[in-house]
């Protein structure tokens, strides 16, 4: 895992860091029935406000909506959704259903991302840029969230840990 974090230490990349939500995902985007409004600007009540104001990397919060879609797609092959009990003979079909429901979704989010945010300053016009950054910041996310599900919710752990295994296979 370390070495798959190095181009972001080791290359220099052309972009402008911006304030961010800094806890993007899905719940706290809400549909009105004609518009979506997204909610929680305060970033990651987890940390200090001083580090919440930081500007970053947009794709901080493309990473964190992408590993988003990996929790709502996974969550019910660990048991993690009130009222649907998995039966073990379908998670070999569910799991192949759920990773290209999130892979799909995932690259259609990211190129409508990349379609409006393209010539911005806060997206690199190099791709191995990009793909640095994605790279990166998912692997930064999960890892937090491995952190926070072992300190609040420790049977859901196991989403995120596969989500780092998916990432490094």
């Amino acid at each position: 895992m370390r070495a798959r974090l190095y181009p972001l230490r080791d290359t220099r990349l052309i972009t402008s860091r911006i304030r961010q939500h800094g806890d993007y995902q899905l719940s706290n985007i809400f549909y009105t029935g004609n518009d979506f409004v997204i909610a929680n600007f305060e970033g990651n009540p987890e940390r200090p406000l001083s580090e919440r104001r930081i500007k970053r990397s947009a794709f901080r919060d493309v990473s964190s909506m992408i590993r988003s879609f990996h929790y709502i797609s996974h969550a019910v092959l660990y048991g993690q959704v009130p009222g649907i009990v998995p039966r073990s003979e379908e998670n070999p079909r569910l799991e192949r259903w759920a990773n290209a429901w999130y892979i799909w979704v995932s690259a259609a989010f990211l190129a409508a991302y990349m379609e409006f945010g393209d010539g911005s300053v806060f997206v690199p016009q190099a791709q191995k840029e990009r793909a640095i950054l994605l790279e990166s910041y998912t692997i930064e996310k999960a890892l937090v969230e491995i952190e926070f599900e072992l300190a609040h919710r420790p049977d859901w752990v196991s989403i995120p840990v596969n989500g780092i295994l998916d990432l490094l296979r």
